[in-house]
């Protein structure tokens, strides 16, 4: 599996490492719980165990069908992963660091992506809902940060895609399947910092 850095009481999976797992949702449905899945190995050292375990692969896919069922619970699972959702399925995770998840609507041009630059920086991941036109689609996680480059795990082919701050603010994304953005899921402001980089 992909070599990890220890941080405190957790293994860092940083940006490069997570790629050459290739982890990649199980079908045409299951981006929201599959980005769940990788934003919870990489806030809980536990969860992650999991995940890097031999049968880590059997266990990936279940996993991503208990997030789908346990955060879709009355909203058709056919149509994906809401917002409200993939924050609950984040806190799971965050909560015994004491920070919450809560969600975002994209602003357009003149989103500055502060917060979610900040929180990028911060060692946090940040689910992004991207779509065309009036239909969001498909979450994909951002993972690390720099340079005015956001780098995302894309869950259908498993890997992490360099997209420039400019190109989400332009709705202009290529490589996550899916142009513009639409909704960030971020951890509550007054959070500990976690730094792996």
């Amino acid at each position: 599996m992909a070599e990890i850095d220890r941080f405190n009481d957790r293994i860092c999976v940083k940006a490069a490492k997570l790629a050459a797992l290739r982890l990649r949702q199980r079908d045409g449905v299951t981006c929201g719980p599959t980005v769940a899945v990788v934003a919870g190995a990489m806030l809980d050292h536990v969860y992650r165990a999991e995940l890097l375990h031999p049968d880590g692969d059997t266990w990936f896919a279940a996993e991503q069908g208990r997030i789908h069922a346990a955060v879709n619970r009355i909203w058709p699972r056919r149509l994906g992963t809401t917002p409200a959702g993939m924050a609950r399925a984040l806190t799971d995770h965050s909560a015994k660091r004491g920070v919450t998840y809560r969600w975002r609507r994209f602003r357009g041009s003149g989103d500055a992506l502060s917060d979610v630059c900040r929180a990028v920086a911060e060692g946090w991941p940040v689910p992004m809902l991207v779509g065309r036109r009036a239909v969001p689609r498909h979450w994909v996680l951002i993972v690390g940060e720099g340079r005015d480059v956001l780098e995302c795990y894309e869950p259908s082919s498993g890997n992490v895609v360099a997209v420039g701050v400019a190109a989400v603010r332009g709705a202009r994304l290529t490589g996550l399947g899916f142009p513009r953005p639409y909704a960030f899921v971020l951890p509550s402001t007054h959070g500990p910092e976690i730094r792996d980089r």
